[in-house]
């Protein structure tokens, strides 16, 4: 029967259905069929949305939206244009390392494309740049944010495989940080080939400075958030909770740009945004649970266990399941369906959950840059109104440093675990 269902939910998703009612026809018709008690399908939708992990989700997506509609991503996007903007490459340094900033306070690849992409894509049109290639260094850039703190996708993991949220996101800026100097020496190598255009000169002390300053609030919320988990002062919710309160302060004390429509507006991108993904949560975890009951994660255990033992050989095997889940699925579907029936014998195995968590994340995040899904694509696509065709072409050598970032991320453990490690 639990063979059955997620053929059926392949088969609804395949034709086209919404991927809600694809996680929730099957599991209805099981309810129904097996003569459960309709009441069982409130009590697990409840039960999902009644976690306190999860309420950082619909916090750090308030985050990004009151960024995008305070005008702080200028003040962010004016400073990494001043810092970096002479290296080769110009303003394609500018985006990749602004999306770094960037991803530190929103926690998510699709906000950063919906809300500095847009501005990149416009500065690098006007200097010059074609807009395929500037929608390729955005989309590949955005990858940075959901391992980067805070993380929805990697909330959404802990909350999946009750595994420490601090650690997740600590054992994310490791990979990110290398992940952002590959896609920037890549920027740098066809920049040079093509000669792209730059900075005429490198900033004054005192035009950095300039820059600096006001942006130096805004580039301050991640350190207070990392810093404030590191030392044990508020839980990663409640970082969230603090985030808000911050940006709220510099956005009306220091910039003086918010106002009640901006407010307003954020509240209701934020209630749609969180709309969206919760209602997923709560109707994978029914379908999670119908998975469980039938026994599909313990019969997915004992074969793979009996394909392979090696804890390197399951860590291949895993990229593979969740790059390709990556490709059909967004990140909050997948991470609510495929990693309650992959965690499970991986860990048996020996694998670190934070190691897999920061691993299954990254796969997922590389399908927003696969088709046929590939949500990042079409969002520049129609931000820079090119053709899916362009973008791809010039998305190609970028898929190089991301591929480069995975097999880091797979093979040096220790690298990963080195600041989640100061917690153990």
């Amino acid at each position: 029967m639990g063979i059955a269902l997620i053929l059926l939910f392949l088969a609804l998703f395949i034709v086209g259905f919404p991927v809600v009612y694809a996680i929730l026809i099957p599991a209805i018709g099981y309810v129904l069929i097996e003569g459960l008690p309709l009441g069982l399908l409130t009590q697990r939708v409840t039960y999902a949305l009644d976690s306190f992990p999860l309420v950082a989700v619909p916090i750090f997506i308030f985050v990004g939206n009151l960024m995008n509609l305070a005008g702080v991503t200028d003040r962010i996007f004016r400073f990494a244009d001043t810092l970096v903007g002479r290296l080769p490459g110009g303003l394609a340094q500018v985006n990749i390392f602004s999306s770094l900033i960037f991803s530190g306070m929103s926690g998510a690849a699709l906000a950063d494309v919906g809300g500095l992409g847009r501005i990149e894509i416009e500065a690098m049109k006007k200097r010059g740049f074609s807009t395929s290639y500037a929608g390729a260094v955005t989309a590949a850039s955005a990858v940075v944010g959901p391992i980067f703190p805070p993380s929805i996708p990697l909330i959404v993991y802990g909350s999946v495989t009750s595994v420490s949220i601090v650690q997740l996101l600590l054992a994310g800026i490791v990979p990110a940080l290398v992940c952002i100097a590959l896609l920037m020496a890549t920027a740098a190598i066809i920049a040079i080939v093509t000669q792209m255009p730059r900075a005429e000169r490198w900033p004054t002390f005192r035009e950095l400075f300039g820059s600096l300053l006001p942006a130096l609030p805004a580039l301050f919320a991640p350190v207070l958030m990392i810093l404030g988990m590191l030392l044990g002062l508020f839980t990663p919710t409640e970082a969230a909770a603090v985030t808000v309160v911050y940006v709220l302060l510099i956005s009306t004390l220091f910039y003086r740009e918010l106002t009640w429509p901006h407010l307003w507006g954020a509240m209701l991108m934020t209630v749609r945004s969180t709309c969206a993904i919760l209602i997923i949560v709560a109707a994978a975890s029914l379908f999670g649970w119908i998975l469980a009951v039938e026994q599909i994660p313990q019969d997915f255990s004992r074969w793979i266990l009996q394909f392979a033992e090696n804890p390197i050989v399951l860590l291949l095997i895993a990229n593979l399941i969740f790059f390709i889940a990556g490709m059909f699925l967004d990140s909050t579907t997948a991470t609510l369906l495929v990693v309650p029936v992959i965690a499970p014998p991986l860990v048996l195995a020996g694998i670190d959950p934070v190691h897999l968590g920061i691993i299954v994340i990254f796969n997922l995040m590389l399908g927003l840059l696969t088709p046929p899904m590939g949500l990042s694509l079409f969002l520049i696509c129609d931000i820079a109104k090119i053709s899916l065709r362009q973008l791809l072409r010039a998305l190609l050598p970028f898929y190089v440093p991301l591929l480069v970032t995975l097999v880091i991320i797979t093979f040096a453990e220790d690298l990963v675990l080195w600041l989640p490690g100061l917690l153990r």
